[in-house]
């Protein structure tokens, strides 16, 4: 994890990579139970012999799931701002998702500031571009530009 920053610092961090995340494993459990909170039973993510009978060869990781995991995986690596109240989810301007990612797969995370605006007094939108790749993968599972309200206190 990165030293702490000022808050007023952040547009110094635009172009920086961070990362990568650790590696974490997406095993069938996690895949069964992002179904089971979802209602996305879908054969290709569930089934392991009507999946293994397609081109993919087995069950995969619902998109979601892969992008759900991203919280996970930038708290380790995310700029750790000074005097941080919260941290926000403000959305996504762009997602792709360019491979799936099979069951028991090692996935990580890589993240660049792409831009830092001060939005409000103490209230700084972070946009970064998020690559989540799979070990042993030449393409990425997916690419998202992914937007972070960070709200901080005096200090």
């Amino acid at each position: 994890m990165s030293d702490p920053v000022n808050a007023a610092d952040l547009p110094a961090l635009v172009g920086r990579e961070f990362g990568p995340s650790s590696w974490l494993e997406v095993t069938q459990e996690r895949i069964d139970r992002f179904a089971d909170a979802t209602e996305d039973r879908q054969f290709i993510h569930v089934d392991a012999e009507r999946a293994s009978r397609t081109p993919l060869g087995g069950t995969i990781a619902h998109g979601f799931l892969t992008l759900s995991l991203q919280p996970h995986l930038m708290a380790e690596i995310s700029p750790r701002v000074d005097n941080l109240v919260m941290g926000i989810n403000y959305g996504i301007d762009t997602l792709r998702f360019l491979q799936p990612v099979r069951s028991g797969s090692r996935v990580r995370s890589r993240q660049v500031v792409l831009e830092a605006t001060e939005k409000n007094p103490g209230q700084w939108l972070l946009k970064s571009r998020i690559t989540v790749e799979i070990e042993d993968q030449q393409r990425p599972a997916l690419i998202a530009d992914m937007l972070a309200l960070y709200v901080v206190g005096a200090g």
